[in-house]
């Protein structure tokens, strides 16, 4: 086997080649490439081949395979930022695909306009089997082309009306009418809701959520406790101040993000609040910290799991034959978990 030299003292070894692998075995290029592309060849040919490519520490190029499979085992990840729900969402996944041989790559893109195009022809230029995404709007006129073009594209956590893919969801406006429900039970009335951004299908849904658990009730919340937090902690911190001064300041809030949370939080433990004694908290997205704080908060647990499972079916079946499914809707129910910031209203 011949050696390169990238510079002066430093000498590597050639890569091993489906030829060397042959050469070793014995057998004929074409035996090798049949079994390296799963087809069968006779026991014996197969264990000498498998020992070439132990000896020989050959690595199958799988740029290459590609070319010839129009496969690439890759599959995109594409959010705005890894956040703790992204995060997780994105170990999930990476696990389910790694038992169908795939692996996952992330790419980042703050929402600005830029960023998109360049992450989406970063996916194209890898020319992934599938593209996983947090809906966001104003991603739809620069994903379309890449549907149209055959993409397979799986949306979670948000939605973009109106296009041609696979969606996984989690119940949103469920979830968020149980945990309401649940503070009315309690004898709130004055229940306040810190909400997530209305362009979000998940803002959306989380404060319809708020408003079906009134309805059930047949109660009508105070307009004023309702208040637009666009998922940012600094907005979660400055509500809670705004809220607590009003003449009537509420008995319990909903924060519809863990984000939010936090910020109400760091608020409420700066001004001397007491949870649950003057205050009943409760969140959507069951994070650590909030299961470390004192009292730990009661929350709604995202099925992260639930959901990377879906998607990863998903995505097998329809690269495994794209004609034989139409399009799936999954929504999944989410956990509601019962801490001890909440309390019936004295």
């Amino acid at each position: 086997m011949t050696s390169q030299t990238d510079n002066p003292g430093r000498t590597r070894k050639r890569p091993a080649t489906i030829v060397d692998v042959a050469q070793v075995a014995g057998v004929a290029i074409g035996t090798v490439s049949r079994h390296l592309n799963g087809q069968p060849v006779r026991a014996a040919n197969r264990d000498q081949i498998e020992r070439a490519i132990t000896a020989l520490g050959y690595r199958r190029n799988s740029t290459a395979v590609a070319m010839k499979t129009d496969t690439t085992h890759i599959v995109g990840f594409f959010v705005p930022s890894l956040g703790e729900f992204h995060a997780a969402m994105l170990e999930q996944l990476s696990r389910k695909m790694r038992l169908s041989g795939r692996a996952v790559l992330s790419f980042c893109h703050d929402l600005q306009p830029s960023s998109i195009r360049e992450g989406l022809e970063f996916f194209a230029s890898h020319r992934v089997d599938a593209l996983v995404l947090d809906g966001e709007e104003a991603i739809r006129n620069d994903l379309m082309p890449y549907i149209d073009e055959g993409l397979t594209v799986v949306l979670y956590d948000n939605d973009i009306p109106g296009l041609p893919v696979d969606r996984v969801f989690a119940d949103n406006r469920k979830a968020s009418a149980r945990i309401v429900s649940h503070l009315l039970d309690l004898g709130h009335t004055r229940v306040a809701t810190l909400h997530g951004n209305p362009r979000d299908s998940a803002g959306r849904e989380r404060l319809a959520g708020y408003h079906d658990a009134f309805a059930a009730h047949s109660l009508t919340p105070d307009p004023s406790l309702i208040v637009d937090c666009q998922w940012r902690e600094i907005r979660g911190y400055e509500a809670m101040r705004e809220l607590l001064a009003m003449p009537t300041p509420p008995t319990a809030v909903f924060s519809a993000n863990y984000n939010m949370t936090l910020g109400l939080l760091t608020y409420l433990r700066e001004v001397g609040v007491q949870i649950p004694r003057d205050l009943s908290v409760v969140g959507f997205d069951d994070v650590p910290a909030l299961r470390l704080h004192n009292p730990a908060v009661t929350a709604v647990g995202q099925p992260i799991s639930e959901m990377a499972e879906a998607i990863a079916s998903i995505i097998d079946t329809r690269l495994a034959n794209p004609a034989a499914m139409g399009r799936h809707d999954v929504r999944i129910d989410c956990s509601i978990i019962l801490r001890d910031s909440a309390r019936r209203i004295r």
